[in-house]
């Protein structure tokens, strides 16, 4: 119950977090990063969209624009219109052409005035001083218009040309109707839209806007995408006019040194010329595929009770699964907001995913600490029981499981016993006989850890140890009677320091046998025993029951697989209780190459 709380807590954080993360936009620069990858992917480019640049060839062909008669604009306008037939539907400039220069002034206003599809460019002059409506909302104030001379004014209709990149200096969004001194003033691709639509009888779409009145550009094309023409190639009448039938011609600067080039969101490293955005924001007009952010509030509260959700699961679930889950929901993620921004609606990408794989992280984390502690208690556990580098080696693999049930291994099964421990045990004080045995079985313990074996367990006086389980283990029945030879050496060793200390000697009586046996855990859920159980067990009991003090008794079996290894003195076929038959027996005198 604890623990489900503790997870649903992790849940609310969680929720909480990716709710003020989204409601705020936290990160917005990196937020813009992922919105500029997801949502402005390249949708193919109208192929009567097109652009004639005044690009670093024409300049060097014409000189700088600054020194340029207003005729050579005229003149282009009647080569583009030379034919009613196949002149364009809209040309626009985005050329500001303020203020009178000279006679061309007037061949402008000519050509615009007879064909009547021409539009040219204002620019709004903007406060550098943000200032606040009356909903609460943060906005730079209009504080002037520079338009194209009177004149030019009054036979042309006019857009304003600026941009409004967003904090990053990316240009995604643009204001299409700004208001100063009582006037209405609409963007220049709105105008050429709205020209277009008027020229062509067609019902112009209605551009959304959000609370700062702005729209976000879907971008169709990259830097260079659209049909781009020089402009000194359609004045040298090298451009066959009837290229641009129908078309919307945007006419502007295509050269760097022009300073009207700018960061979009799908260019790279590229940067694009103004006249390239107006032809993406004219197209996004055509198409009706303009986007507004939506309610991030919204957004915020519904992807935080998605995140305490898969929290829970991430917490309780496999880790494959938490995995597969996590895709699953960045991608459902992912592929809703695209829709969403389809029909109009961006909002913020990254902290549904931020969050999650944070959650998930965390939650693998957690699971990797609770399996490391279960793995260092199940570690600990083998320590009591076999040798240490076994111990080793089972966390090196880490690949073990303590369930219920067993196997069936062939292993050897060793059992010593104290002979005269219970005469001993009359005759000392508890404390004493406490101190003997402690001493006799961390011989035995030693001794069996020493040659790899498993200590199985202790009763009373005795111990059983078994070699080759649980884990298989190379050469176990040679090394369960070096184990077997090591405690009789070793009972020898210490047998006088407690005659000395007690006036009492005890010995081992050892047996050893090898053969199949069922080992595992034996038991319930609660409370198992790791144990070897069967009739070769039964058999090495019988062998040390029948053991002298300081003699290793083996079986036929176990003295046919090591009869090349040790020396024996044979003690013949003795009864076993239980069996019907009996066992050959042999004693264990010396282990041939090992002192």
């Amino acid at each position: 119950m604890r623990k489900n709380l503790l997870i649903v807590l992790e849940g609310i954080i969680a929720g909480l977090l990716v709710y003020l993360l989204t409601a705020f936009n936290l990160f917005s620069s990196l937020d813009y990063i992922a919105r500029d990858r997801l949502y402005q992917v390249p949708r193919g480019i109208k192929s009567d969209i097109k652009i004639i640049g005044i690009d670093a060839r024409t300049l060097e062909e014409y000189g700088p624009i600054q020194t340029w008669s207003r005729s050579r604009y005229a003149d282009l306008i009647r080569k583009l219109n030379v034919d009613e037939t196949t002149k364009p539907s809209v040309i626009g400039f985005d050329i500001l052409f303020s203020g009178n220069v000279g006679e061309g002034d007037k061949e402008l206003v000519e050509a615009a005035s007879e064909y009547g599809n021409v539009v040219v460019v204002s620019q709004l002059k903007y406060s550098k001083k943000w200032e606040t409506d009356q909903n609460g909302i943060m906005y730079y104030p209009v504080t002037g218009v520079f338009t194209p001379y009177k004149e030019l004014l009054d036979v042309c209709t006019t857009g304003y040309s600026n941009v409004a990149p967003d904090s990053d200096g990316t240009v995604r969004r643009i204001i299409p109707v700004e208001n100063y001194d009582g006037k209405e003033y609409r963007t220049f691709s709105l105008v050429i839209y709205h020209k277009y639509c008027e020229i062509t009888g067609t019902t112009p779409h209605e551009i959304p806007t959000d609370l700062t009145g702005r729209s976000i550009i879907n971008y169709s094309g990259k830097p260079g995408d659209y049909e781009f023409i020089s402009f000194a190639d359609v004045l040298d009448g090298k451009i066959d006019p009837r290229v641009f039938a129908d078309s919307v011609v945007i006419i502007g600067a295509y050269d760097s040194e022009m300073q009207d080039i700018f960061i979009v969101p799908n260019g790279g490293s590229e940067q694009m010329y103004g006249i390239e955005i107006h032809a993406n924001i004219f197209q996004s007009l055509l198409q009706g595929r303009f986007a507004i952010n939506g309610n991030p509030y919204v957004l915020g509260l519904i992807t935080a009770l998605i995140t305490v959700g898969l929290h829970f699961l991430f917490r309780r679930l496999k880790v494959w699964q938490s995995v597969l889950i996590l895709v699953a929901s960045v991608g459902a993620e992912l592929w809703i907001l695209t829709m969403l921004n389809e029909n109009g609606y961006a909002y913020s990408v990254i902290y549904f995913p931020i969050v999650i794989t944070l959650s998930f992280v965390y939650s693998l984390g957690v699971h990797y600490l609770v399996e490391s502690l279960k793995k260092k208690k199940v570690l600990n556990a083998f320590s009591k029981y076999v040798a240490p580098q076994i111990v080793e080696e089972i966390a090196k693999k880490g690949d073990f499981e303590i369930k219920l049930g067993g196997e069936n291994r062939d292993i050897a099964v060793l059992f010593v016993d104290i002979r005269g421990f219970t005469t001993m045990s009359e005759a000392l004080e508890p404390e004493q006989v406490v101190e003997i045995l402690n001493e006799y079985l961390s011989l035995t313990t030693k001794s069996i850890f020493d040659n790899s074996g498993t200590l199985d367990k202790f009763v009373g006086d005795a111990t059983m140890a078994v070699f080759n389980s649980p884990f298989d283990l190379e050469d176990y029945e040679y090394k369960a009677v070096c184990a077997a030879m090591d405690i009789v050496k070793g009972g020898n060793d210490i047998e006088e320091k407690f005659m000395k200390r007690f006036g009492r000697s005890v010995g081992f009586g050892v047996g050893v046998n090898c053969g199949p046996a069922v080992v595992g855990n034996v038991g319930c859920e609660f409370r198992m025993d790791f144990t070897a159980i069967g009739d070769t067990v039964n058999t090495a009991a019988r062998l040390e029951a029948n053991a002298k003090k300081g003699q290793v008794l083996i079986s036929d079996e176990l003295y046919e697989r090591l009869k090349d290894r040790i020396e024996v003195n044979e003690v013949g076929e003795i009864p076993l209780k239980g069996k019907t038959k009996g066992v050959f027996v042999y004693q264990v005198t010396k282990i041939i190459g090992r002192d």
